[in-house]
């Protein structure tokens, strides 16, 4: 089948909860041993923020940058019933069925832009990423970067794909600007977006695209509560990037506008 071979795992042990973000994400065993941060379906943007997180973090990797594994997590309704927290125990119970999971990165920091230096290169190919998937959440406030055995590791795409909030006029979002950007953490360096539009417009392949898109689980789209079915949900999302690629001028020019104005 033409979709990502995403893991399943189920969660073991609720270990603690991570109150960075909003969203109570939390760390927990699953039955392969290893140990995820869980974004659970029941806390803040529910299953959007799920879907928003499946497609950057996969469309990330495809384009080459470092990723957590990340993995569908299965939540048991027995789950939880011992939490003595009640907000926690509430987020538990709203999130029975699918999760999704991301690889803990044991001993890794959050990126410092005063303390770590970046390639152009990269500052440029992250900065378009986030354009690309119009994703708010990688400014200085709230980087989204982990520094990871001396690498840059990428993270928290939740809050990517904001038309999908609304579903309105999704193709005027995909032709049109990213103002976020001028806000991007790394938008100071990026000095070859032009060279990166290039060259990730040949990797973002339609079939490539559908591969990730396909692999959003019926389970999270169905519960989004939107009039249609799960094909035109899919088709959507497909829609939006493909289009979104074709208009890539107008958010690469608008990134280095606001990048004159910081330099």
């Amino acid at each position: 089948m033409n979709k990502l071979d995403l893991r399943l795992v189920n969660i073991m042990q609720y270990k603690m909860p991570l109150r960075e973000g909003g969203s109570l994400p939390a760390l927990a065993l699953a039955d392969d041993g290893f140990t995820y941060v869980v974004k659970f379906r029941g806390a803040g943007q529910r299953e959007k923020a799920l879907l928003a997180e499946l497609l950057g973090g996969e469309i990330a990797r495809l384009l080459g940058f470092k990723v957590p594994e990340l993995v569908l997590a299965r939540l048991d309704p027995a789950f939880g019933q011992t939490e003595g927290d009640e907000e926690i125990q509430d987020l538990l119970k709203s999130s029975q069925g699918l999760n999704l999971g991301l690889h803990f990165l044991s001993a890794a920091v959050n990126f410092d832009p005063a303390a770590v230096s970046v390639s152009t290169e990269l500052a440029s190919a992250i900065v378009w990423l986030d354009a690309y998937i119009t994703n708010v959440d990688r400014s200085f406030r709230n980087t989204n970067m982990l520094m990871w055995h001396r690498e840059l590791w990428l993270i928290d795409h939740g809050a990517s794909f904001i038309f999908h909030h609304t579903w309105d006029n999704w193709e005027k979002h995909a032709k049109g600007p990213f103002p976020s950007i001028k806000d991007h953490v790394l938008l100071p360096g990026a000095e070859k977006l032009e060279e990166v539009d290039s060259t990730f417009k040949q990797i973002l392949s339609p079939e490539s695209l559908w591969r990730i898109v396909n692999s959003l689980p019926e389970e999270w789209l169905e519960a989004m509560g939107e009039p249609g079915t799960v094909e035109i949900w899919k088709q959507v999302y497909l829609d939006f990037l493909l289009l979104r690629l074709k208009h890539s001028k107008t958010f690469v020019n608008q990134a280095q506008d606001a990048r004159k104005a910081l330099v």
